[in-house]
């Protein structure tokens, strides 16, 4: 069991191109609200961002500079004693781990509920630091959590993303809530982190607002359940959803609802943060909507790096604007001029996204997740730093789009 002092809550949760959505609103609709971003993609936008610095600084014509491109970047020392740097010189070589977690608080959440960490990646840089490679920790991977002396945490049994909430409580921040989930994980695969970073939830829709929409392309038809339209063209719920379980319960008489077909589209700013929301109609559930994000922060990072972006001083700098004011990272002691050169080489080909447990559910058995053997092999990887012939070996878990 765990202890705690409050609860734990886990969160809710124009077409071109070959083929054309369904999604695009028919003229005379009323305005619509901005679905919540998900956390894979602010978590993406993260990565691509960062690392687009190294790539778009180095583009002639740019004229931006390092300070003013992550002025607006909350710095702390998130990582505290589990930091790969903290018992030794501070180096930005060889290969190197970035521990990323989004947050599931929400506006008018109580004081007392406990904040767990939705999504947890671990962005693993080789040694010679030409590519990027984002494995997804599963967030309800079932483990056991190590003690927390600084939080009064004695230990137990729980879904890994009650690691952030219980070293959150008591006093240790969301720093206390990095450190416990980097010691999880080093206590189980190994791994040590030479930086981190923590979303929340405010703004990230704007960065695909200032960037006019993303072409991506959609995998597999994905039915939205939080939005279509009755025969007078009015927006609705096309699906009841439980207010008890957040579960679809079924359709609602006389709304369609929209549906993203297969093909390559430019998917409009509502569209796209709709399209990367969906799981309930999904095979796979949250595996899809995971490789769906993936998908959609790889074609945000292209658009990023486009001559329309980079050399429009005014765009990017909103873009990294909204990204800064929405994060909170450890450098690990390097200073982020440091790692942007470092990471000049890697673009958004070169950075690959890797499916845990095969893009599905894996059971321990008793209806708790656990790992399979190739997710376990790859974070064993991740530790020695042979990610790539890993994925040489297992060309099958890489997310392509």
């Amino acid at each position: 069991m765990l202890y705690s002092s409050g609860a734990v809550v886990d969160d809710a949760g124009s077409p071109s191109g070959p083929a054309r959505s369904s999604a695009r609103r028919p003229n005379g609709k009323k305005k619509r609200r901005k679905p919540k971003a998900p956390l894979w993609s602010k978590l993406l936008i993260i990565v691509g961002v960062i690392l687009a610095l190294g790539a778009g600084l180095t583009i002639g014509g740019v004229k931006l500079t390092v300070a003013e491109a992550t002025k607006s970047i909350d710095r702390q020392n998130l990582l505290g004693g589990e930091g790969a740097n903290a018992d030794k010189h501070v180096s930005i070589n060889g290969p190197q781990n970035i521990l990323l977690m989004g947050l599931d608080n929400r506006p008018g959440q109580k004081a007392s509920d406990l904040v767990r960490s939705d999504s947890i990646i671990i962005v693993h840089i080789p040694a010679n630091h030409d590519g990027a490679y984002l494995v997804s920790i599963p967030r309800d991977l079932w483990l056991r959590i190590p003690a927390f002396p600084k939080t009064r945490f004695a230990g137990g049994e729980d879904k890994i993303n009650a690691a952030f909430a219980y070293g959150n409580q008591n006093g240790g921040g969301p720093a206390g809530g990095v450190e416990l989930l980097a010691k999880t994980i080093a206590q189980y695969w190994g791994i040590t982190f030479n930086a981190a970073a923590i979303v929340d939830f405010t703004g990230f829709q704007k960065v695909v607002d200032k960037l006019g929409g993303v072409t991506m392309y959609v995998d597999q038809e994905t039915i939205s359940v939080h939005i279509g339209y009755d025969k007078n063209g009015v927006e609705k719920m096309p699906f009841r959803i439980s207010a008890a379980t957040g579960k679809v319960e079924g359709p609602v008489p006389g709304v369609t609802p929209v549906v993203y077909h297969v093909g390559t589209q430019h998917l409009a700013p509502w569209q796209a943060l709709d399209y990367v929301r969906q799981r309930e109609k999904l095979p796979n559930g949250d595996y899809d909507r995971e490789r769906h994000q993936q998908q959609f922060i790889k074609a945000v990072f292209k658009e990023i790096l486009t001559k329309q972006v980079l050399l429009d001083h005014d765009k990017l700098t909103g873009v990294l604007d909204v990204v800064g004011k929405s994060m909170t990272v450890d450098t690990g002691g390097v200073s982020i001029p440091d790692w942007i050169f470092a990471m000049r080489g890697i673009s958004a080909d070169s950075m690959v996204t890797i499916k845990s447990n095969n893009g599905k559910f894996h059971s321990d058995g008793n209806g708790r997740e656990t790992l399979d053997a190739n997710t376990v092999a790859l974070l064993t990887s991740v530790k020695d730093d042979t990610v790539s012939a890993f994925v040489a070996n297992h060309t099958d878990l890489v997310t392509s789009g």
